[in-house]
């Protein structure tokens, strides 16, 4: 039985139910929390890879870097999973080659997340005050080592609420990989499903989801409070650890201290 009614009746078995599947669960949610991992990692090095090259002196290169996030910012991130699985293998040889569905799904969600995590690269690089941009010249300074030794310092920690939220959105969007024969968390809901009910299945999966999100959400604070700690703007992670439960981006610059 379906339904609210039927979802209170049958909680008790529903839940044996989940525990007796918990090794295949488990597994499922291992599958996500690879795609979702190494998709942010992918999805993090072409962030910078691209948004830095967005910010070059050279046309070529900023054209190049707009023409790729353009690109994949405004194409379905379903239809870049599907050609990466289906199309890419049917191209002729040597282009088209069978990639793991595993591969598929990292590669999918950094391409995809990638392209918008790009912007927030730029703009966040791009509102570091200019006097920083001064003492790279007046501290005799290669603009590369000045970049990586002064400007992303800070503006990593100005990136970082958006990036948490672009990693919750990849995780999110996590949950189509298994339309690739990648057995992840959402395919073994739909596996409970077909036992428990509509109700009970897609509960446990909103509820699955949520406590992953808000381990990312616990990380990125973390990331975030030592970020700003480091360039003298908030204090250290062991004495502001309650912030580490705000949402992403809301942590107050006096720190939230224990």
């Amino acid at each position: 039985m379906d339904g609210v009614i039927g979802f209170i009746q049958d909680l008790g078995p529903n839940l044996q139910l989940v525990l007796d599947r918990m090794p295949m669960i488990l597994d499922g949610v291992t599958i996500t929390l690879l795609a979702s991992v190494l998709g942010a990692a992918l999805a993090l090095f072409i962030a910078f890879a691209f948004g830095l090259a967005l910010l070059a002196k050279n046309v070529l290169v900023r054209g190049v870097a707009r023409v790729f996030v353009e690109f994949f910012r405004g194409t379905s991130l379903v239809v870049q999973l599907f050609w990466l699985a289906f199309v890419l293998p049917q191209l002729p040889y040597p282009l088209g080659f069978q990639l793991d569905p595993l591969l598929v799904g990292v590669l999918a969600l950094g391409l995809n997340y990638g392209a918008y995590a790009a912007e927030v690269v730029r703009g966040s690089i791009g509102s570091v005050p200019t006097g920083q941009y001064e003492a790279i010249s007046a501290l005799s300074l290669s603009p590369a080592r000045g970049m990586f030794r002064i400007v992303i310092p800070q503006a990593w920690a100005l990136m970082l609420p958006s990036l948490s939220n672009l990693w919750i959105q990849l995780l999110k969007g996590s949950a189509i990989v298994g339309t690739v024969t990648l057995y992840d968390l959402f395919f073994q809901v739909e596996q409970l499903r077909d036992r428990t009910g509509t109700w009970f299945a897609y509960s446990f999966a909103l509820l699955a989801y949520y406590l992953i999100a808000w381990l990312i959400v616990i990380l990125m604070n973390g990331l975030e409070i030592r970020a700003k700690h480091q360039i003298g703007r908030g204090p250290a992670l062991k004495d502001s650890w309650r912030s580490l439960f705000r949402a992403p981006g809301s942590t107050p610059a006096g720190g939230g201290a224990a």
